[in-house]
Parts: structure tokens; sequence; C-alpha cells
């Protein structure tokens, strides 16, 4: 497992576990970051995600980024 912010643009990994507080668990969930489900890397500026979920784009920090273990 690696964090989210290994991947590279353009890659499509799975989500393997999150961590970090429940509320913040609970707010990733909300964006459709949740188990087992696929997320495309769109672009990487410094650290900060663009990645595609379902059928929404979101910019993740780099700090949120790495609680997503893909």
């Amino acid at each position: 497992m690696m964090p989210l912010t290994m991947a590279k643009a353009g890659e499509t990994v799975t989500i393997r576990r999150i961590t970090g507080k429940d509320e913040v668990r609970q707010h990733l969930a909300e964006l459709g970051f949740v188990v087992d489900s696929d997320v495309t890397v769109v672009n990487q500026i410094a650290g900060n995600l663009i990645v595609q979920v379902k059928d929404s784009r979101v910019a993740l920090n780099q700090g949120m980024a790495n609680r997503i273990m893909v």
C-alpha cells in the first residue's frame, strides 16, 4: 500500500484504506472516497491532487491525499 500522493497523473487506483480521525474519514466518504472504489489522478501540483471520483472531480490537499491508501 502507498498513499494516494504517490500515484502518477492519469493513473487509476483502487482505495484500500482511509486513515485519520472519524470526522476526516466521514468527510472523505461523503465526497465518494470509500474502500474498494476506483479513483483516477487527473493532475498533481506541488503535492496537491485533482482526482476523478465516480462522476466528479475533487481537489485534495497533500495532507488529505496522504490519508488515502491505495
